[in-house]
C-alpha cells in the first residue's frame, strides 16, 4: 500500500514542472481536462475488467497508479485556469467555499458508499463506479462554455520555461511566505500521518471500525470549514484568516499525544475525536483562502507553471515528511514525534510575520512580471 501510494504521488515530482510549462501553451485546457477524466476512467475499468477475468496483478496496479496520477497532475494544473475563466474575481472565497464544500461531502460520503457497494455487491463492482464518476465529470466539464483566455507568446528557452514558475515563487514576498509556510505545515503533517495510526490502534488500543468513526469526525469538521471559511476571510481578511487556518489545523494536532496509553477508551476516543473535528475546520479554513490568494495574485501568462512549481514543492515535500516521521518514530519514540510533529506545524505560521500576507484584507493584486 506503501508503495502504491507513492507511485500516485511521483508524477507530481516528475511532471508538474514540465506540465505547467506545456500547459502554458495549450489552447484548449478544458478539453484535455476532458480527456484526462476519460483515460483515468478506462483506467479504472481496466483494473475491474482483470479482477474479472483472474489476470490482476501487482504490476497492472502499479502502472495504472501511476497513469492515473500523471492524467491527475494534468488534470489539476489545467483545473486552475478553468477556475479563474468561470468565477469572478471578487467571488474567489465564495467559490472556493463550494468547491472545498463539495469535496468535504465526498470525503464524507465516498468511503461509506464505497465501502457498501464492495459488501453488497463486490470491489470490481464499486472500482467501476469510480470509473463512472470520472465520466460524470468529463461530461459536467463539456457543459462549461465561457471563453478561454488568450495564450501570451514569449520566446523562451527551455530552461527558462522550466524555472519560470518556481522564480516568480521565490521572488513574490506573497507566494513565497504563503509557499513556505504550507509546505512546512504539510511536512510536519506527512510526519505526523505516517505515526498516527501506529499510535492510535498499538497504543491507544482504538480498533479499526472505531477509529474509522472517529476519523469521520475529521470530515465532519470540513464541511464546517467549508461553511464559514469565506465569512471568516471577509470579515477578519483573507490573509490572517489564512494564517487562523494555519494554526487551527497544525494545533489540533497536538491532542493525539496528549492522550496516553492506559487512560480509559472513552477519554481517548474524545481526544482524537476532537483532534480530527478541529483539524478538519482548520484545514477548510486554510484551503479556501489559499484557493484565493493563489490564483488571485498570479499573472495568467505563467499561471500553469507557477501552479507546476506550487505543486512540486508543496506535494514533493509531503513524501519526504513521512518518510523523516518514521525515521524519527524509530530513533526518538513515536509518542515524542508526534509531539515534535505539532509543534513544528505551528511553526509554520512564523514565516509569515512580517510578511505581506497578514495585511491582505481582500484579493491582493496581480503581480507584475
Amino acid at each position: 500500500m506503501g508503495l502504491l501510494t507513492a507511485a500516485g504521488l511521483l508524477p507530481n515530482l516528475l511532471f508538474s514542472l514540465p506540465a505547467g510549462v506545456w500547459l502554458d501553451r495549450v489552447h484548449r485546457r478544458r478539453r484535455l481536462m476532458i480527456v484526462a477524466d476519460l483515460g483515468r476512467a478506462l483506467i479504472m475499468a481496466s483494473i475491474a475488467a482483470a479482477f474479472v477475468m483472474g489476470v490482476l496483478s501487482l504490476p497492472q496496479l502499479f502502472i495504472t497508479t501511476f497513469l492515473a496520477g500523471t492524467l491527475g497532475v494534468a488534470f489539476d494544473i489545467s483545473w486552475s485556469t478553468q477556475f479563474v475563466t468561470v468565477v469572478e474575481r471578487d467571488e474567489y472565497l465564495t467559490a472556493n467555499s463550494m468547491f472545498n464544500g463539495s469535496r468535504s461531502f465526498a470525503q464524507v460520503a465516498g468511503p461509506s458508499i464505497g465501502g457498501a457497494l464492495i459488501q453488497v455487491f463486490s470491489a470490481p463492482i464499486a472500482v467501476l463506479v469510480d470509473a463512472a464518476s470520472y465520466l460524470w465529470s468529463a461530461f459536467f466539464l463539456s457543459r462549461i462554455h465561457a471563453r478561454e483566455p488568450e495564450i501570451e507568446y514569449v520566446e523562451e528557452s527551455i530552461r527558462t520555461r522550466l524555472t519560470t514558475g518556481l522564480r516568480f515563487l521565490a521572488g513574490d514576498r506573497v507566494m513565497r511566505t504563503a509557499l513556505a509556510s504550507v509546505a512546512t505545515v504539510n511536512f510536519f503533517s506527512y510526519a505526523f500521518s505516517a505515526l498516527f495510526i501506529l499510535y492510535a490502534t498499538t497504543y491507544l488500543g482504538l480498533d479499526p471500525g472505531l477509529l474509522g468513526i472517529v476519523l469521520g469526525a475529521g470530515a465532519v469538521g470540513a464541511v464546517v470549514g467549508a461553511l464559514v471559511a469565506a465569512r471568516i476571510g471577509r470579515r477578519v481578511g483573507v490573509g490572517r484568516s489564512y494564517a487562523l487556518g494555519l494554526l487551527i489545523f497544525s494545533g489540533s494536532w497536538i491532542l493525539v499525544p496528549l492522550a496516553q496509553p492506559g487512560w480509559s477508551l472513552a477519554i481517548v476516543v474524545a481526544f482524537v475525536f476532537v483532534s480530527e473535528l478541529i483539524g478538519g475546520l482548520g484545514v477548510m479554513i486554510l484551503d479556501i483562502n489559499a484557493g484565493a490568494i493563489i490564483p488571485a495574485r498570479t499573472p495568467h501568462r505563467i499561471r500553469s507553471r507557477v501552479i507546476g512549481g506550487w505543486r512540486f514543492i508543496n506535494m514533493g515535500i509531503r513524501p519526504i515528511g513521512a518518510v523523516a516521521g518514521g525515521l524519527a518514530g524509530g530513533l526518538f519514540g513515536v509518542r515524542e514525534t508526534l509531539f515534535v510533529a505539532a509543534i513544528g506545524g505551528l511553526c509554520g505560521v512564523l514565516w509569515l510575520i512580517g510578511s505581506p500576507v497578514l495585511g491582505l484584507r481582500e484579493m491582493p493584486e496581480t503581480a507584475d512580471i
